[in-house]
């Protein structure tokens, strides 16, 4: 029997086993689906793979896991290392923590702490990489500083300017820490994206990496080569973007540039969900709050040097970059790192590390637990020694008191301590860590009454053995210098043992989502942050009893779906880890219907049996039956790269009647993003021809009317034709342009005497604006430099502009006199109280003088706010973008008093009107000028 014959023949067996009597596998070949097809999931594939190895003595490696068909895994085999072929290995020296120093407290950034470690033990090993062929990379700090300085070089020479974000799509491995850091040396703001898990998910995948990265703006994207034609294809749905590189090319030896200083405030990286959609959060953490964050897990975990991290986990999430990564380089123990696919692809590798290096520190989700303690063989884990694991943190997606017990009684003959198991809570806006459980006290498991629970939110216990008992795992207290609280719907503190939101502060909270105020505003009550998670203190611990969100009201009792899914995963032919119970809108009832999704393997007779079960466990804890139990396929399941339930997304599709419809072809789906990358990138090719035109049409129009007018203004006898045929050019050019402004608050201005108008500043069109909006009967206060300029000079002296001096203290203060000399005679003055402006939006701080004049001569400040002039000629530059203009004119405010105080006041009452209009951040209120 060849190779093809053996693995259709393991591959036809294990799709036999899962689905028995569904049918004669047989006939399927290389060339089928192994998940469409076969039925074979990722826990299925997890099987296989040690099937193949155990009967073919063939190791597969991570890339097996994307296999679509057999064919794929047969090509795979071809390459893989069989048991006659000895492999070659380069292993690293295990690490000897005592030989590693813990960093001072007192820096400020990671890039400080890196620099420390460069300084002080420069070739000591910060990670060990584990490759799936056996070898092993030790990275010393002085390598990955090395790495991470030519590629913030590489950034610098391309002019990455300083804040501007930077998406990584890179695979675990030096590559990831160089782009990360080097990110972060060269001031800009590191942005870790999910790669695409599976080809079949590539146009989904697709929509929501664009969202991010328009969220994000991000300017560049660095990829894995392998990744780069995914890279490309994102590349016409993201204007920002101004170029797609790998590290090796950012690293290409440039000349060197000076590194920006980091501060502790400083934006560290932009950290988004996996499930981040139409409307992607990403949190942002700064130095400081990652630094707070890491050092109070250390505190909790009692974490030294002389620890050793063992971790799997994905660089793009959370507990892995931060709790796995950072925490290695800020606490100073060394890590040993091995890829997701890899302990995915043999989930052994994961224990084989923490055993040979003696692992102390490890984390990961329930799920990866769950694998460890039903999918290991006792062959696999003979010779394993775990008696060195001190702390096994269990978080990031729901904890399960069935899993922990099912984990510590299988790794108990190989010295794992039950002890050692820590179920932990944290969330992204709350850096990643926020609650921890004492080292080696184990599970504390809180039983609790079901009925109570969901209908009163009161946590009653009750003993072990009292039938309707719900566990509940805690999950320790809040971390050093953090809080935790759990408020009721109002808002209003709730006691112990009362079920609300669960709501926390401290120094590692997020200031916000970026770029997301709306989502941000949700995110705060006063200075606590609602982490939409519900649970309860008992004795000042955290108990988890769901997600806010996910809650299900139904005939008057919250029903929350944990439970109830992973009661359903134990059934008999349902697969365990993909069942999802969510809510569906039923507007006849007034309430909502009650939906457990299923997957399963089981042939169609056996769905009836399933159904009962499913009902029975409904009943029996929610207390009501499930309004419709939908059985499908593998892959069905919505789930995030990181493998937490989307339920929110089930109910969609199911919603929309697109839950059971199969996906397109991956080779389909690359078409269709093509083709929509292509019509996006022609889409803005038109814009922008369209923009280029419009702009040439402006200059056309300018150069065509200046002219004429210029010399009405210059010749005209009197003073109110000149600022009539001022007023005239401005409007005639702008409707031209078809940006004649839209004025609103005319009848705010006086109709007799004087009056000041102050107004933002934005652009060189302002004065254009403004002329074209306002009545002719308004002089400029210009800047004393435009009378170097004749072209300017003329229709300003003409139009009988004010000239204030800038610079000149003195002089200043003589000229502040004439303005308020010439409003007591009557005259009513323009200024632009910034004095100058800025390409960056934000209003600048007032400059005094208008106001002076104003409280002295007695004479009302009209503000005027100009909107879209910074959008159509932004800055210094010269050529406009067509963008649509408002004038608003608001109430006149009256000096209170004629001294410096009245002054002041005015300032600060038009400032704050003009402000609340503009709709830009405040750019500083300090440093006023005279």
């Amino acid at each position: 029997m060849n190779h093809g014959d053996r693995l259709l023949a393991l591959v036809r067996a294990l799709a036999a086993e899962l689905k028995p009597g569904a049918g004669d596998f047989s006939a399927l070949g290389l060339d089928h689906r192994l998940e469409r097809d076969f039925g074979l999931d990722s826990l299925a594939r997890v099987e296989l793979l040690a099937r193949i190895e155990r009967e073919m003595g063939a190791r597969l490696g991570e890339a097996a896991l994307a296999a679509e068909t057999p064919a794929d895994l047969l090509r795979l085999i071809g390459d893989a290392p069989w048991p006659n072929v000895p492999l070659t290995s380069a292993v690293a020296p295990a690490p000897t923590p005592g030989n590693f120093v813990a960093p001072p407290a007192e820096f400020a950034t990671l890039t400080a702490v890196l620099d420390w470690h460069v300084r002080h033990q420069g070739e000591r090993i910060h990670i060990i990489l584990l490759g799936e062929d056996g070898r092993e990379d030790a990275i010393s700090y002085a390598r990955l500083a090395a790495a991470a300085r030519a590629v913030a070089a590489g950034l610098l020479a391309r002019g990455a300017p300083p804040g501007s974000r930077v998406a990584l799509m890179l695979p675990t491995g030096l590559d990831f820490f160089a782009a990360f850091y080097g990110v972060l040396q060269a001031g800009c703001v590191p942005v870790p994206l999910y790669p695409p898990a599976r080809p079949a998910q590539l146009e989904e995948h697709l929509r929501r990496i664009a969202g991010i990265l328009a969220n994000a703006g991000a300017r560049w994207f660095v990829a894995d080569p392998r990744a780069r034609a995914f890279a490309e294809a994102l590349s016409g749905k993201c204007p920002t973007l101004a170029g797609i590189v790998t590290v090796a090319e950012l690293a290409a030896p440039v000349a060197m540039a000076p590194m920006p200083t980091l501060a502790a405030g400083d934006l560290a990286f932009i950290q988004y969900t996996s499930g981040s959609t139409g409307d992607p959060k990403g949190v942002a953490l700064t130095h400081a709050n990652l630094l707070a964050n890491i050092r109070a897990m250390r505190q909790a975990a009692r974490a030294t040097p002389a620890d050793v991290f063992v971790s799997w986990l994905p660089l793009y999430h959370d507990m892995g970059l931060i709790g796995a990564g950072m925490g290695s380089m800020v606490v100073g123990f060394p890590l040993v790192l091995l890829s997701p696919l890899a302990f995915l692809s043999r989930p052994v590798r994961w224990l084989e590390a923490i055993s040979r290096h003696r692992g102390t520190l490890s984390a990961a989700p329930n799920f990866a637990y769950e694998i460890c303690a039903n999918k290991l063989t006792d062959s696999e884990l003979t010779g394993l020694d775990l008696s060195c694991w001190r702390m096994a943190c269990n978080g990031a997606e729901a904890v399960s008191p069935v899993t922990l017990e099912r984990f510590a009684a299988r790794l108990a003959p190989y010295g794992l301590r039950r002890e050692a198991l820590a179920p932990v809570y944290g969330l992204a806006e709350c850096s990643v860590g926020l609650a921890f459980p004492p080292p080696g006290r184990g599970p504390r498991i809180d039983r609790v009454a079901r009925r109570a629970l969901a209908d009163e939110g009161l946590a009653q216990p009750v003993g072990d053995d009292l039938p309707g008992a719900q566990a509940v795992p805690g999950c320790g207290h809040a971390l050093p210098g953090h809080a935790i609280r759990i408020v009721d719907a109002a808002g209003r503190e709730l006691p112990e043992r009362r079920v609300g939101r669960i709501q926390f502060r401290g120094p590692s909270a997020t200031a916000g989502y970026f770029e997301n105020p709306a989502a941000t505003a949700k995110l705060f009550d006063g200075d606590w942050l609602n982490s939409g998670d519900l649970g309860y203190l008992a004795g000042g611990e955290l108990f988890v009893t769901g997600r806010e969100k996910d809650l299900i009201i139904r005939g008057g009792h919250n029903i929350h779906p944990q439970e109830l899914e992973e009661a359903v995963g134990r059934i008999a032919g349902v697969r365990a880890g993909n069942v999802v119970a969510f809510p569906a809108t039923d507007p006849r009832a007034g309430t909502e219907r009650l939906v457990v999704l299923a997957e399963t393997r089981a042939a169609a007779a056996a769905h009836a049996r399933i159904r009962a079960e499913v009902e029975r466990l409904a009943v029996e804890l929610t207390g009501l039956p499930a309004d419709e139990v939908v059985l499908a396929p593998p892959g069905t399941v919505l789930k995030t790269s990181s493998g937490k339930l989307r339920r929110a997304a089930c109910r969609t599709a199911y919603e929309r009647g697109e839950l059971l419809r199969r996906p397109r072809s991956p080779r389909l789906q690359v078409l269709r993003l093509l083709r929509d990358a292509a019509i996006v990138r022609l889409r803005t090719a038109l814009r922008r021809a369209a923009g280029g035109l419009w702009g040439f049409w402006a200059w056309t129009v300018f150069a065509l009317l200046a002219p004429p007018f210029w010399l009405l203004i210059a010749l005209a006898p009197t003073l109110a034709l000149r600022r009539a045929a001022a007023r005239a050019g401005a409007r005639l050019a702008l409707a031209a342009g078809g940006i004649l402004p839209r004025v609103t608050g005319l009848e705010n201005l006086p109709d007799g005497g004087p009056a000041i108008v102050v107004a933002n500043h934005a652009s060189y069109l302002d004065g254009m604006a403004l002329t074209a909006a306002l009545p002719a009967r308004f002089a400029y206060a210009a800047k004393q430099e435009l009378l170097g300029h004749p072209l300017s000079a003329t229709p300003l002296k003409r139009l009988d502009a004010a000239f204030v001096e800038r610079f000149d203290t003195a002089r200043g203060v003589e000229d502040t006199a004439a303005l308020e000399a010439r409003a007591r005679a009557g005259d009513s003055l323009i200024f632009f109280a910034e004095g100058t402006f800025h390409e960056a939006p934000g209003l600048l701080p007032f400059r005094m003088g208008a106001f002076l004049a104003a409280a002295r001569a007695g004479v009302p400040i009209v503000p005027v706010t100009l909107s879209g002039t910074r959008a159509l000629l932004p800055g210094r530059r010269r050529w406009p973008r067509h963008s649509p203009l408002a004038v608003t004119i608001h109430a006149p405010l009256i000096p209170a008093g004629t001294d410096w105080h009245a002054a002041l006041a005015l300032r600060d009452a038009a400032r704050a009107v003009i402000l609340a209009r503009l709709g830009e951040p405040d750019a500083g209120y300090d440093d006023y000028l005279i």
